[in-house]
């Protein structure tokens, strides 16, 4: 998609290939004495040194919606403010899991440097607290390199905890999560995900029985809290509670003509660790969902695609659906797709290909919806539209990381209504259907039909 000479931002990241450009800066270094480590050590210029004692450093953090052009634009960031960047995705964190993540390419992870991808096995668990000490220590290497940490992803709770800090729960003994994992075991074994929860409830965290169905590693770690503390987990103070009741406080008390902008830039300075610049990138819903049923075809082409990647989890004896990895929307879908040809030997129709790439598309659609309603409540991002030009999303951004008054708008041409803007819009939106590219007809699926019957 083409739009005043210039390639959209989405349409980048998804169709078109990269262009290079010249770089709006180049890169000089200068030498400083690091007086613990008694020698010089150097310091990129993009790096941002405010005088005063009270100066924190810069971080950029983007997210948006699945399929929006997150990667393309933090991308582009890095090479021009010679950055590097974290991920804050849940599942890029998993080797193997390539297609259905979207991760990175590997050219784009030698041409500027990536954190936090392919770390784990996808039979592990990764948790936000592990995430926070992660991504908070490459930060700091990022920082100490002279170089400008963009963290970008999509998982909503993985960057509120980076960005306001994790509560203070007790790190279980060896003891009691041995204890533990004996008492849900069996529990697991039989699939009774409601006798766990009702375990969990007795032992003392009623608020269990609001967790996502067979989410058992927060749920085994519900219990080993309850039984290191006595306490269970909604017990303990959450950094960004304090922070919301501080900003809601100081809005309320705050004069009419004070900007929420201005109210929530001051209370960040004076309570977060760093200076945050968080962007939002997001399109009209029904362009981002058309955008995401396209994506979700694109990663069923070719002998390496998401089908090929979920084939891999159930040989490794993962199961849908078990674990973080398999609970992942399009993993989860795909391998359900493939137990059920495995029961009829291989073998599948063109209309169950069919329900299984409509279940992949609309939960891949019901996952963008239910980051963009997580995002509309926190107030420290400014939304950009993404259908813009690619250009002028990254000059924006660029300008606004140099910017030393941090009075720099969002221009209305680049501004993303957080809301519908039209019923126009709501009614095409509740009347959505998807029109499929590669998959409009029977015979479109044979090739993945075949393939599937001979990956048995």
């Amino acid at each position: 998609m083409m739009s005043g000479g210039a390639c959209s931002l989405r349409a980048c990241c998804l169709r078109r290939p990269y262009l290079p450009m010249e770089p709006l800066i180049h890169t000089c270094w200068l030498r400083v004495t690091d007086s613990r480590r008694r020698r010089p050590r150097l310091f990129s210029a993009t790096r941002c040194f405010i005088s005063g004692s009270d100066a924190k450093q810069k971080v950029i953090v983007i997210s948006g919606p699945t399929g929006a052009g997150k990667s393309r634009l933090a991308l582009e960031l890095a090479k021009r403010l010679n950055g590097e960047i974290i991920s804050a995705d849940s599942v890029q964190v998993y080797r193997g899991l390539d297609v259905g993540s979207a991760k990175p390419s590997v050219s784009s992870r030698k041409e500027v440097p990536h954190h936090l991808i392919d770390i784990l096995h996808p039979s592990e668990e990764y948790s936000v607290g592990q995430f926070f000490d992660d991504a908070r220590q490459a930060t700091k290497d990022i920082l100490g390199s002279g170089r400008v940490p963009i963290v970008t992803g999509g998982t909503g709770l993985y960057l509120r905890w980076y960005m306001y800090g994790k509560p203070n729960v007790p790190k279980a003994s060896q003891e009691i999560t041995s204890q533990v994992y004996s008492e849900l075991a069996d529990l697991q074994e039989r699939d009774d995900w409601e006798g766990a929860v009702q375990l969990v409830v007795k032992a003392g965290d009623p608020k269990a029985q609001s967790l996502a169905a067979n989410d058992w590693y927060r749920l085994r770690r519900s219990l080993e809290i309850l039984k290191s503390s006595g306490a269970p987990p909604s017990a303990f103070q959450i950094p960004y509670d304090s922070f919301r009741q501080k900003l809601d406080s100081s809005l309320e008390d705050s004069k009419p003509q004070v900007e929420s902008s201005i109210v929530v830039e001051e209370i960040k300075s004076k309570d977060l660790d760093y200076d945050f610049l968080c962007y939002f990138l997001s399109t009209p819903r029904l362009d981002l969902y058309r955008s995401i049923d396209l994506r979700c075809e694109d990663m069923l082409l070719g002998n390496d695609g998401i089908l090929t990647e979920a084939k891999w989890l159930l040989d490794s004896g993962l199961q849908p659906n078990s674990n973080s990895a398999t609970r992942s929307i399009g993993y989860r879908q795909a391998m359900e797709y493939l137990l059920c040809c495995q029961e009829q030997g291989g073998m599948s129709s063109p209309d169950e290909f069919f329900a299984f790439l409509s279940n992949f598309q609309k939960a891949s659609r019901n996952f963008a919806k239910r980051q963009m309603t997580w995002f509309r409540n926190e107030h420290v991002y400014q939304w950009l539209n993404a259908s813009r030009p690619l250009e002028t999303v990254v000059k924006f951004i660029y300008d606004a990381y140099h910017d030393k008054t941090r009075n720099l708008e969002v221009p209305e041409s680049l501004k993303m209504k957080k809301e519908m803007r039209s019923r126009r819009e709501a009614s095409e939106l509740k009347s959505y259907c998807t029109r499929n590219r590669h998959f409009g007809r029977r015979e479109d699926c044979s090739d993945i039909l075949e393939r599937l019957r001979k990956m048995q």
